[in-house]
């Protein structure tokens, strides 16, 4: 007859067995192992800057966080808190205000840069937003692979497009002032005997004008804004063009009828490197010169254009289609659509047509598609 064990022989279970034991089925908890101190892990950096500070999170790879400091933008601090990190870490910021030189920075350090879009971040949808969160989202999106990433442009496009910008900004104010000279003149009833009055004809009338002391004051003082700013206009032209001269894509998309220097450079220096679209579509969508789709079970929205893309890339090729320009294909375009869906969105739709010309002339070097000169 076999033995009962005994009390003092009874093996007892554990508290976790006797609690898996008197329920259903327990899955226990994986344990994780630890490292040894030779092997080291992928690091994420997560940057959430500001004009004066920034706050910049530690994420490994199970997406744990492992430290939040907020330093000065100073680029000594700013390296120090990325090289904890370790070597070759993943680090992703948002295109804000004055991002050059973190960008720069990372990528002397060996990081790996990515950039955000922040048309692509819907931080309006969160209950709590504060920059320690803000930094924690970038890191997640990026683990995750659902990160907006914008294109990194390298120091030699980004001195052209500053170049290109600071000349559409000087146009910008110009204008302001001749409209401030016209509005002096609209005071006083005097109609422009031109549609240019800062040429020949219309600085003939503005000397001959004779109003009271301090209109003409003003007018006088405009007028040497007006002068000053085109000088500088024509200076930073002249200089945009020396840079430009020698590249093959600047060269060959100003043989488009309507295209010239101007709007060349701002294609040029706005695009950056035209490789990275697949396909002329894709410039034309970045463009936002694409209609937005909205899709859902069996209906279908198409309206109008998204205009989410580079406003002097899209301002430029609009322009490039006014006054009857461009080929004679595009030309024919023109009016065919104009008769069909008016005169705005005949420009918008041959505007797609110039873009993908200026694609294939940045892309080749050359435009196979343009009709050749006549000798």
């Amino acid at each position: 007859m076999a033995r009962s064990p005994s009390p003092s022989t009874r093996r007892r279970s554990s508290p976790s067995r006797a609690k898996a034991s008197a329920g259903t089925l327990a899955v226990s908890k994986p344990r994780h192992r630890k490292r040894g101190p030779n092997v080291s892990e992928k690091e994420y950096v997560g940057i959430d800057l500001h004009r004066r500070r920034s706050v910049i999170v530690r994420v490994n790879e199970q997406g744990e966080k492992l430290s939040t400091i907020r330093v000065d933008n100073d680029p000594k601090l700013v390296e120090a808190a990325i090289e904890e990190a370790g070597e070759h870490p993943e680090v992703v910021f948002e295109a804000t205000y004055g991002w050059y030189w973190l960008a720069d920075l990372c990528s002397e350090l060996g990081a790996t840069v990515h950039m955000a879009s922040p048309s692509g971040l819907n931080w309006e949808n969160r209950r709590v937003k504060n920059d320690e969160r803000d930094a924690l989202d970038l890191v997640k999106k990026l683990r995750l692979g659902e990160l907006p990433e914008a294109w990194i442009a390298p120091p030699q496009v980004r001195e052209i497009r500053e170049l290109v910008r600071y000349r559409a900004k000087l146009v910008r104010m110009r204008s302001g002032l001749k409209a401030q000279v016209h509005s002096v003149m609209a005071k006083h009833g005097v109609l422009p005997c031109r549609l240019d009055m800062f040429g020949p004809g219309g600085s003939a009338q503005l000397d001959a004008l004779r109003l009271p002391d301090g209109y003409t004051n003003r007018i006088g003082s405009l007028r040497d804004l007006i002068a000053f700013f085109d000088r500088e206009v024509t200076m930073i032209e002249r200089e945009i063009h020396q840079m430009l001269k020698d590249d093959p894509g600047y060269n060959a998309i100003q043989q488009v009828p309507g295209i010239g220097r101007v709007f060349a450079a701002i294609f040029v220096a706005e695009i950056g490197d035209v490789s990275r679209f697949s396909s002329p579509d894709k410039l034309c969508s970045w463009a936002g010169l694409t209609p937005k789709h909205r899709e859902s079970d069996i209906k279908v929205v198409r309206g109008r254009i998204t205009k989410m893309g580079s406003r002097l890339v899209r301002w430029a090729a609009i322009e490039a289609t006014a006054k009857n320009r461009g080929t004679k294909k595009i030309q024919a375009d023109f009016r065919r659509i104009a008769k069909r869906r008016g005169k705005q969105k005949a420009h918008v739709a041959v505007a797609r047509k110039i873009l993908t010309l200026v694609y294939y002339g940045l892309r080749d070097g050359e435009i196979r598609s343009l009709e050749p000169k006549a000798a």
